[in-house]
């Protein structure tokens, strides 16, 4: 799951928790609300995680000027 996912049921959830008193048979839909929310919390931390350990890695390149070691 990518950060933009994350978002989108951060929002969701939020969506669901706030957006007025709804229940359906059976299911609080505040608590499925509060659920999506922490669902998404848990994968955008699990992808700036994963983005801070596979994401970009310094470069090094040796310049035009100088030769190439061992010439």
């Amino acid at each position: 799951m990518g950060i933009g996912l994350s978002l989108i049921l951060i929002a969701a959830g939020a969506i669901l928790t706030w957006a007025g008193p709804a229940r359906t048979a059976g299911v609080d839909v505040a608590a499925a609300g509060v659920v999506v929310m922490l669902a998404g919390g848990l994968c955008l931390l699990l992808s700036l995680v994963c983005w801070e350990r596979f994401g970009a890695r310094p470069v090094s390149r040796a310049r035009r000027d100088e030769p190439p070691p061992g010439a």
